[in-house]
């Protein structure tokens, strides 16, 4: 769970409507540091296409959640990656991606 200025946020919500864009072959979701608010939105897709992979692609992707979903509920931002880290049997491991993005100092909310 995502804790945004006190709205608790699921990131399931937010990769359900992101999967079904046509562009994306997988996506992660979780809660990133922000000052102001706590955590913010934060997604990691896998584009079917890495060479689409770009700011244009970005702003199409957070204007499509923002059409399905409250805005709270869409990623402030969104980065590319070739391929999300999974178990041999396909479990996606938000932790790996997650921990790049928070401080080793800060404690997790």
């Amino acid at each position: 769970m995502i804790i945004s200025g006190g709205v608790n946020i699921y990131p399931q919500e937010t990769e359900d409507v992101l999967i079904t864009h046509p562009d994306i072959a997988d996506v992660a979701v979780f809660g990133v540091p922000n000052e102001e608010m706590g955590e913010e939105v934060k997604a990691v897709v896998q584009p079917h296409d890495m060479n689409r992979a770009g700011k244009a692609l970005e702003a199409d992707l957070i204007a499509y959640c923002k059409t399905r979903l409250s805005a709270i509920k869409c990623p402030r931002s969104i980065d590319f990656e070739a391929e999300l880290p999974r178990t041999p049997t396909g479990k996606l491991v938000k932790r790996h991606l997650r921990d790049r993005y928070w401080p080793k100092t800060a404690a997790k909310i």
